[in-house]
């Protein structure tokens, strides 16, 4: 039972559910409690000990569910079930046609054509039970090898046991793509002792005894039967295991593709990831502004205090630490070209709200508008498309961009803001207002370039890098979501 509950909470933690070795302490504590007996008592006692935050609460529902699920499967057939299919196939060759009484010539040519057609029905009926010999009803011998004495007692909780042992002894759990279920279907079969099993019905078949070759064909149908239990074992460890681990791989792989060249069904997907990395930002940097009676002691400020007290110590100091969280001012370019860009840039500062509270967004292709407000009004996915539609049409002018950011709140800009602006600098060969970028400089305490386009692409044909980058403290690639993550973690270690 150890072993069973280290490999649910093997589950758990693959399906992202954080669980420190103390909790799993707890768990153990938790089942010598309360038990195995009651399902429902178990999965209410684990689910106050285990999981933490909504999320995994959802996410330990939905493993519990899977993981100690009772699905009806289909019997074991046993003797009675070979006997009784073995009559109905004698039944089925006992079936002649040329048994009918005689009668008139029309009657007898009738006959004639419906016996031979009934003795072709019967030949198809025959071939299809070729398979099975009708032996009769009687004896069986006893089987010999180990997997066939335990398919032959027919206990299924011994069974199960088996099937459970070998799925550890070749470590199922570790399944990744759905095509392997047939491998490890075939490595827990041999390692159940298949072989062997195979070898004794091979030699029973070849007897001349009919108990043996009944034997053989009662094997046979235990066999197949332990086939499909050890298949439905192996799926269901698929969909436990490698369900989680084949969507990491999906996600692994979107982080570090370009956002340009993702498809539209890729977009739900993720959304879903900005916004786990968002929360896993938010955990490691939220911290509270100010943290007063706590950490080092503070001691002349604490020797000046008690003065009055005849050098009495009463009024302790403590070294308090204050965190400005920062303003920051994302500027998107929306056109065309950098649509998809702008628009996970977007969704990512807004989920990092609880650390990054003063994010007042600005979006343009050549007018530059504020959609602040209309993110605060609307769905995040109604609010993108909102502000493409307003401020995704035009030609791309950067000029003319940041000559309406100067005018909207350049007064706003101090020393606690950085400005982040995500864009190609493709400016159609237009003026670029580089001396509004400087003024921005000089206020701001960092000014933030994000391109999404590689490296080797910037300085080339209209893009403006080259006038733009001496005006930034920091110029990054951010054409994938790790290239993204990484950039806003150095701006949230920065505010700490």
């Amino acid at each position: 039972m150890d072993q069973l509950l280290t490999n649910f909470i093997r589950a758990l933690r693959n399906a992202d559910v954080r669980i420190s070795t103390a909790e799993t302490l707890d768990a153990f504590s938790t089942v010598q409690l309360v038990g195995y007996r009651d399902r429902q008592l178990l999965k209410d006692s684990l689910g106050l000990v285990l999981p933490k935050t909504p999320d995994e609460k959802a996410a330990f529902d939905t493993c519990f569910d899977q993981f100690f699920s009772f699905r009806e499967r289909s019997p074991l057939p046993t003797s009675d079930t070979l006997s009784s299919e073995d009559d109905s196939a004698a039944d089925a060759d006992g079936a002649q046609p040329g048994n009918a009484d005689a009668g008139s010539g029309d009657s007898q040519g009738k006959r004639t054509g419906q016996g031979e057609r009934t003795n072709a029905a019967t030949q198809i009926v025959r071939e299809d039970a070729s398979s099975t010999e009708s032996l009769g009803n009687g004896d069986i011998s006893a089987a010999q090898s180990a997997l066939g004495q335990l398919l032959t007692r027919a206990n299924t909780i011994e069974i199960n046991m088996a099937i459970s042992a070998a799925g550890q002894q070749v470590n199922v759990h570790e399944i990744e793509l759905f095509t392997q279920k047939g491998v490890y279907t075939r490595r827990m079969l041999e390692a159940m002792g298949h072989g062997d099993l195979q070898q004794e019905i091979f030699t029973l078949t070849a007897s001349d005894a009919i108990p043996d070759r009944r034997l053989a064909q009662d094997l046979g149908r235990r066999r197949d039967w332990l086939r499909e239990r050890v298949r439905d074992y192996v799926e269901h460890q698929f969909l436990l295991h490698a369900d989680v681990t084949g969507r990491r791989l999906r996600e692994s792989l979107l982080r570090d593709l370009r956002l340009s060249t993702l498809e539209q069904r890729h977009h739900r997907l993720l959304q879903d990831l900005v916004q786990r990395m968002a929360r896993k930002l938010v955990a490691a940097y939220s911290r509270r502004r100010k943290v007063f009676r706590r950490g080092q002691l503070h001691v002349p400020r604490t020797l000046r205090r008690n003065m009055k007290y005849d050098d009495a110590i009463f009024d302790l100091q403590w070294k308090s630490v204050k965190t400005d969280k920062p303003k920051v001012f994302a500027i998107c370019d929306v056109s065309g070209s950098v649509a998809n860009y702008a628009r996970f840039m977007l969704m990512f500062l807004y989920s990092l709200e609880e650390v990054l509270p003063k994010v007042r967004s600005f979006a343009f292709s050549s007018d530059l508008g504020e959609v602040s407000d209309l993110f605060a009004r609307n769905d995040i996915d109604d609010a993108i498309a909102l502000a493409l539609r307003q401020y995704g049409n035009g030609s791309t002018d950067y000029g003319q961009a940041l000559a309406d950011f100067r005018k909207l709140c350049l007064g706003d800009i101090d020393k606690r803001t950085t400005v982040i602006i995500l864009g190609d600098a493709r400016n159609n060969y237009g003026d670029t207002r580089s001396d509004v970028l400087k003024e921005v400089y000089d206020r701001a305490r960092r000014v933030i370039w994000l391109n999404p386009e590689p490296r080797p692409m910037w300085n080339t044909g209209d893009s403006e890098m080259r006038h733009y980058s001496p005006y930034c403290h920091q110029v990054d690639e951010c054409g994938t979501l790790t290239q993204l993550e990484r950039v806003v973690s150095r701006l949230l270690q920065s505010a700490r």
